[in-house]
């Protein structure tokens, strides 16, 4: 099976004419894996296929292609190979793509997490896999993550301790995925909350699927004093925001187990909210699929990760830029 680089993020399947997550027209057949920018073709007009949450998730960021809906569990058949995703628990719609051939089965993970987000429809990967294709993007041991309870908890605390100060709370998030789920954590708290313009389209998709995301508004030219802030970092030194004086500000990342992230901004505290596999879940999956080979991407030092698999018997090599790889 030849497994070649797609671009910058992208991988090619040749001998099917399949593309995963390619950002443009290197194949007949491309496969999204979900909504997050780094992962949907720059051009907007090709012809993909997704699942209809990203597919409604894209349309809102302006994508104007042909989009074939196909639903979790669905199999497609495209002559030589036959393709079905899976619930990847990254955010709403991620999905890992499933091929199957004559020479072997290949999972493609996109970026996923196990435990799944509870703003995701879940986590659920076929047994039977050849080769493995993993993003590692918390590839160290330092990685650990907290369950989603214990992190929802301290967004709420955050959020009730902050008001408690006369302060308003401000969680920096991305627009699309984690802050929907900061969302859905503060929900229960029953105060309004304020977002912002890029995230209120992709909320009302979440809504659409069946996932609460408390009573929200888009941020105007000023500011509810009794309301509670969900930004990306981007907005932080905008003009609305700097007129906000008695604000509190949580990061919300799996980069926030780096303390460096105190230093290097005005942040008061650190969530590491994130909705990636942590190191171990990442080991853990590969040896319960135990495929003939692990492809490990989106990572600056795959070295540890190799170690670890290679303790456990299982090959595995960075899916770089340089040569094709073929099994």
């Amino acid at each position: 099976m030849r497994i070649e680089k797609g671009g910058y993020h992208g991988i090619l399947l040749p001998d099917y004419d399949i593309g995963l997550d390619v950002g443009s027209d290197l194949a007949r057949h491309i496969f999204i894996s979900h909504a997050h920018a780094d992962h949907v073709p720059g051009n907007r007009h090709l012809a993909v296929y997704a699942t209809p949450p990203t597919a409604a998730l894209m349309r809102v960021r302006g994508f104007r292609g042909h989009i074939t809906e196909l639903p979790f569990g669905r199999k497609i058949e495209l002559g030589q190979a036959s393709v079905t995703f899976f619930p990847a628990g990254h955010i709403l719609g991620s999905a890992m793509t499933y091929v199957e051939t004559d020479a072997g089965s290949l999972l493609y993970t996109g970026d996923y997490r196990n435990p799944p987000s509870p703003c995701s429809e879940g986590f659920m990967c076929p047994q039977d896999v050849d080769y493995l294709i993993t993003e590692a993007t918390f590839s160290l041991p330092i990685y650990k993550w907290k369950t989603h309870e214990e992190l929802f908890n301290d967004v709420r605390t955050f959020a009730l301790y902050s008001k408690s100060k006369g302060n308003i709370p401000v969680f920096i998030t991305y627009t699309l995925g984690k802050a929907q789920e900061v969302m859905m954590a503060l929900a229960p708290l029953d105060t309004p909350i304020q977002v912002h313009s890029g995230a209120y389209g992709l909320c009302k998709v979440y809504e659409e699927y069946g996932f609460h995301v408390g009573s929200y508004s888009k941020i105007g030219s000023e500011i509810m004093d009794d309301s509670i802030l969900v930004i990306p970092m981007s907005f932080l030194d905008s003009g609305v925001m700097q007129k906000v004086k008695n604000k509190r500000i949580a990061y919300c990342s799996g980069w926030a187990d780096l303390e460096a992230r105190r230093a290097q901004q005005a942040i008061d505290a650190l969530i590491p909210l994130s909705d990636h596999i942590d190191f171990f879940e990442l080991i853990e999956l590969c040896k319960q699929l135990r495929p003939k080979h692990v492809y490990i991407t989106h990572t600056p030092n795959p070295d540890v990760v190799q170690h670890y698999l290679s303790l456990e018997g299982i090959s595995s090599s960075p899916f770089g830029l340089e040569q094709p790889e073929e099994f």
